[in-house]
């Protein structure tokens, strides 16, 4: 079958679209299933020179129309204007186009195999190109990868524990390429083949849902705590005394939450100037610790001052019951533009991004820190959506997650909603308990099998009574890591390597 120009640019923009209103706050995830078939048929026996042209059209949609909050957050908290904002976000397109190009001119070349080749090359090369986008170092960005788009299946959402999030990328991208082959084909035994593939997906992805495990009954609880501060990028040097009661109403909820029903206390990662070198409250988290009588997890800024050049981290400390500091991670993955400035001095316009303490310096230890139930790991924001970092927590012995973030910078955008939906993958490919501690919202208690077993409301100041229980098991995606990603990356090599040597077959 051939295309004309027009309906190869309108399959390209539908591939875009179709895959942006899968996801929060549109919440169309069937249409994901389709999307990857449509570039795949803008792209089918396309010119070489024209074929990389529908992958940029394709990110050029998708992207502004599933993170409009971007250009929210840069102008609200930047300080940057609002033209210059869009123009961001339109870079940002650009650069992930870059590699969506590099898929259409992939899926061009090997259509002089034919449509059964392209179509077995689809779902390998997409996960090549999701997995490319993820490791690139400053403008790594795995945010919405296709397969998020099906975590809302139990059932499939189990192939994580196994494969990563690649894999679930890689059923979704391969029937939307088995759509595209019955297009090309158009015979009827070929939608006889989509028909009863779509079958089996609905008998797994729905009817399969009924018998994914329970976890076995959770013995302790955490009191997740949600702050609930309003955002800002500047805090006056008297912040800590004029949010005074609001310090003390958080503390009089922790503590009573924590004598009612004892177990752990959490904060979110740090919605205000809370630094442990600031004597006002380095008091104020001791109290809490020791008038509860529990171990107390905060997000703070933390200053490394016994060096010569001091340097703040985004850090998760552990406090212990005497109000001792136990443990501390600090966060590695930090977020371009939001802790720290890449190319600073050719970007000045994002320094006010960074707030008023400048860069934030990386660490780098996936350090496990111990309570009194067992050992957990904790990782910070941004950091949930990078399924191998992750990974390294339960590998070095954490038996339970803890996802701190302050997801007050998105305001009520689908951003928050977003950041859940991956985060919650994590605890499926880690089999852990996974505690997501937030400033606003969503705080959420989530069970190795990726339920949610209790919420709190957002924008409230609040607490959660949070079930988890401890597992030291290790999965396939925690022992192995990537490996299905990089078996994609191989198999696409050798098919366009195949592609290459072959002789091109008339249309």
């Amino acid at each position: 079958m051939k295309f004309s120009g027009q309906t190869r640019f309108l399959l390209a923009l539908a591939s875009g679209l179709t895959l942006a209103l899968a996801f929060p706050n549109y919440n169309l995830p069937l249409l994901a299933w389709i999307s990857v078939g449509l570039l795949v048929l803008a792209s089918y026996r396309a010119r070489l020179r024209v074929a990389p042209l529908f992958g940029f059209l394709y990110a050029l949609v998708f992207y502004p129309v599933c993170l409009p909050w971007i250009d929210v957050v840069v102008q609200q908290y930047g300080g940057v204007p609002p033209l210059t904002a869009a123009g961001l976000v339109v870079l940002i397109a650009l650069a992930a186009g870059v590699f969506w190009a590099i898929f259409t001119w992939g899926i061009a070349f090997a259509s002089r195999k034919g449509p059964v080749w392209t179509c077995v090359l689809a779902p390998c090369l997409w996960v090549t190109m999701e997995f490319t986008i993820s490791r690139l170092p400053i403008i790594g960005f795995p945010w919405n990868l296709v397969g998020y788009a099906a975590s809302r299946s139990l059932a499939l959402l189990q192939l994580t524990a196994i494969t990563g999030i690649y894999g679930l990328s890689f059923v979704v991208a391969g029937f939307g390429a088995l759509i595209a082959h019955a297009v090309l084909v158009g015979t009827q035994r070929a939608w006889q083949t989509v028909i009863a593939g779509a079958s089996v997906l609905i008998v797994i992805g729905w009817g399969a849902s009924y018998f994914v495990p329970q976890p076995d009954r959770a013995r302790f609880v955490a009191h997740l705590v949600q702050t609930n501060f309003p955002q800002s990028y500047t805090y006056p040097p008297n912040w800590m005394e004029t949010h005074a009661g609001d310090l003390q109403e958080l503390s009089q909820i922790s503590v009573d939450a924590a004598k009612r029903l004892p177990g752990i206390i959490v904060w979110p990662e740090t919605p205000a100037p809370f630094s442990l070198q600031d004597d006002t409250f380095a008091a104020d988290a001791k109290k809490i610790a020791e008038d509860s009588g529990q171990d107390f997890v905060v997000g703070v800024e933390d200053w490394k001052m016994n060096v010569p050049h001091p340097y703040a981290t985004n850090s998760a400390v552990l406090l212990g019951p005497n109000g001792q500091r136990l443990f501390t991670y600090d966060k590695i993955h930090l977020v371009p533009f939001g802790e720290y400035v890449p190319l600073r001095k050719w970007l000045t316009f994002a320094g006010k991004l960074t707030a008023d303490i400048g860069d934030f310096a990386p660490g780098r230890r996936y350090g496990v820190g111990d309570l009194p139930s067992g050992k957990f790991g904790a990782f910070i924001c941004y950091e949930a959506t990078f399924p191998n970092l992750v990974r390294h927590f339960s590998r070095n012995g954490a038996e339970l997650l803890i996802n701190m973030s302050n997801d007050g910078w998105f305001g009520r955008s689908a951003a928050p909603a977003q950041h859940l939906m991956m985060a919650r993958v994590r605890a499926v490919e880690n089999r852990r308990w996974l505690l997501r501690d937030t400033n606003n919202g969503f705080t959420a208690d989530v069970d190795p099998y990726g339920r949610i077993v209790v919420a709190l409301a957002t924008d409230i100041r609040g607490e959660l009574d949070a079930p988890y229980d401890l597992r030291s098991d290790i999965t396939p995606y925690v022992r192995f890591g990537d490996w299905f990603a990089w078996l994609c990356v191989f198999a696409s090599i050798a098919m366009l390597i195949g592609a290459g040597i072959a002789r091109p077959k008339t249309a």
